[in-house]
């Protein structure tokens, strides 16, 4: 650790790498289309580029952060955008569907590291009582990428090309490691990883059913959002402005929910907000399941879906860090390939409630997998500083 204190300016440029992340990740999703046409795939066979990308994260990420254990986390993280700028240059000069599969492992390879190693370092540099509010604010970044990453490459995609969009995430990707290489204290480490430790971690049930609170909590939420365009379509009449709208407000109230989340952790405790965010879920998301309603009402259940659906990050990995303070690097690791298994089973579920039960059992679904969140962290071990 370094004898200095750390520069105010760290946990801002990790926020920036998140966002630099998030947006890599998801770009996909605005551009499914011009891919699709520029290699003669079908749309569900250009989706797998977000799959791929979520099953090679949640395997390989907490392998590579066990395996980097030992090694400064300034030239982790460094490295590590450095290898995310790389995959995002293969992918814009991909000229066949193979190397743009591949350069969506090699984004998950960078990404892998980044987003955990980056919340251990915020963690790991902030007083107790300040790391919620550090760790909401790394994930920051994440919830920007959403509202505002996104969007952009879409609209680069569409009127310039995508490889475009491509290109600006990389030339996002490089002067960060360069500043984060800056900006970082050499010799930065903590508590050495190894494969020994993930094995560990994986066979100790206790800690495994604390991590499994993220992938059940964000369920729930896939459950509706994976199918919320078609529900606003055809129960409320909404067209693209109408969805477009719905999304951007979504957004905004994921980014109001990783600043919530931070400080209600850092005030009442991790445990009691992610169990109050549970119920907060399972109370507003049957309204899905009742349009129509005014719009005025949609947009307010909107707003406070996302914001106490995106409140859970900070306080869930306060929550692992305290666990288990030596394994924290795997904990926050396994948290954040949660993240995609959550989604993968959330859309996987809403499918199917969509095919047996329709679009108005989606809210009811997501708010009984909401109630189960609860009951995963009411019977999961209680971290030993709570407030």
């Amino acid at each position: 650790m370094p004898s200095n204190p750390p520069s105010p300016l760290i946990v801002p440029l990790l926020s920036a790498a998140n966002f630099v992340i998030g947006m890599g990740a998801f770009v996909i999703i605005g551009i499914l289309n011009p891919l699709a046409d520029a290699f003669a795939l079908s749309a569900a066979t250009t989706g797998l580029l977000m799959v791929v990308y979520a099953v090679a994260y949640a395997v390989l990420s907490p392998l590579l952060v066990s395996l980097t254990g030992g090694i400064g986390r300034r030239r982790v993280l460094a490295s590590a955008m450095l290898i995310f700028a790389a995959a995002a240059i293969l992918s814009a000069l991909a000229t066949n569907a193979t190397v743009l599969f591949a350069g969506r492992v090699v984004a998950a390879i960078g990404a892998g590291l980044v987003t955990p190693v980056a919340a251990a370092v915020a963690a790991g540099l902030s007083p107790p009582a300040k790391q919620g509010t550090a760790l909401a604010n790394v994930f920051l970044g994440l919830s920007l990428a959403q509202v505002a990453g996104v969007p952009l490459g879409s609209f680069v995609a569409y009127t310039y090309g995508w490889r475009v969009a491509f290109w600006i995430v990389a030339a996002l990707a490089l002067p960060c490691a360069a500043l984060i290489w800056i900006r970082v204290p050499a010799g930065l480490s903590f508590v050495p990883l190894s494969l020994a430790d993930l094995g560990r971690v994986l066979r100790n049930l206790r800690l495994m059913l604390a991590v499994s609170f993220t992938s059940v909590f964000l369920s729930g939420t896939y459950i509706v959002f994976t199918f919320i365009a078609p529900l606003l379509s055809e129960r409320m009449g909404f067209g693209r402005d109408g969805i477009t709208l719905t999304l951007t407000l979504a957004g905004l109230g994921a980014v109001a929910g990783s600043f919530l989340g931070g400080r209600l952790a850092d005030r009442i405790g991790a445990t009691r907000t992610l169990a109050g965010l549970s119920v907060s879920l399972a109370l507003i998301m049957p309204a899905f399941s009742m349009l129509p309603m005014p719009v005025w009402a949609v947009m307010v259940m909107v707003v406070l879906w996302n914001l106490c659906g995106w409140s859970f990050m900070a306080a869930q990995q306060l929550r692992l860090i305290s666990l288990s303070p030596a394994d924290s690097g795997v904990l926050l690791a396994l948290n954040a390939g949660a993240v995609y298994v959550g989604a993968a089973g959330g859309s996987a579920v809403g499918g199917a409630v969509l095919n047996t039960l329709g679009l108005d059992a989606l809210g009811f679904a997501g708010a009984c997998v909401a109630l189960l969140s609860l009951v995963v962290l009411l019977i999961a071990p209680a971290p030993p500083r709570q407030r």
